[in-house]
């Protein structure tokens, strides 16, 4: 499966998915690595592990419109099947959305569909959830919306930080994405309706109490 990685910084969700896509035996390829911003750091990542960038400004483009049809004709060039977002900070037309529908997909740093839009984590902890977590999944117009492919659930801790919290996040951030790119480029999820489903998961028995059973 031939993938392409939309950035606008140091893309390290790009990273976690290029170092999977090197081991042997992945079943996708990311052939090029694009940016909206001439300045990402992920680009130079790209480019040292012998992979394709190229950077599409959105100011360069008084429409959104026409940001988004440059980015489809590239992407239509490279015959890309399938395309990660991986903290790509532009707000997509609906129109690119759906030209590549089921065919887009993106991480976000809550359990969707809590916490869409920003801040995050900021709001996990004000709000006094005792968990939170990351949601990889199917992209839709509507902002953090879509079929949920993979999540990992992270405890909010009572001393916690949006930073700490934050850096735990992305760790779990960094095994879903490779993770749910794997099961698609399979061929082993199914979107039915608003549900995506996967052939031949292995759902885990336990549960997450927070705070532990185990506290005085």
């Amino acid at each position: 499966m031939k993938v392409a990685v939309l950035i606008s910084s140091r893309g390290t969700n790009m990273q976690a998915l290029v170092q999977a896509c090197q081991q042997e035996g992945f079943p996708a390829e990311i052939v090029t690595v694009v940016s909206n911003n001439p300045d990402a750091a992920g680009l130079e990542f790209a480019a040292r592990h012998n992979i394709e960038t190229k950077v599409i400004n959105h100011r360069d483009f008084e429409e959104r419109e026409d940001f988004d049809n440059e980015i489809t004709k590239y992407l239509t060039e490279k015959k890309v099947d399938l395309i990660c977002l991986a903290g790509f900070m532009r707000l997509l037309t609906p129109t690119f959305v759906n030209r590549w529908r089921d065919r887009i997909v993106n991480i976000h740093p809550s359990l969707l569909p809590a916490f869409k839009g920003l801040h995050v984590h900021e709001r996990a902890i004000d709000s006094g959830a005792r968990f939170t977590g990351c949601t990889v999944h199917y992209v839709r117009a509507e902002m953090d919306d879509g079929p949920i492919i993979a999540q990992a659930a992270v405890p909010i801790h009572g001393n916690d930080t949006p930073d700490t919290l934050a850096a735990r996040i992305l760790e779990q951030e960094h095994r879903i994405y490779p993770l749910a790119l794997k099961l698609i480029a399979e061929r082993k999820v199914k979107v039915h309706g608003s549900v995506a489903k996967i052939t031949g998961a292995i759902e885990p028995d336990q549960s997450l109490i927070n705070p532990s059973p185990e506290s005085p």
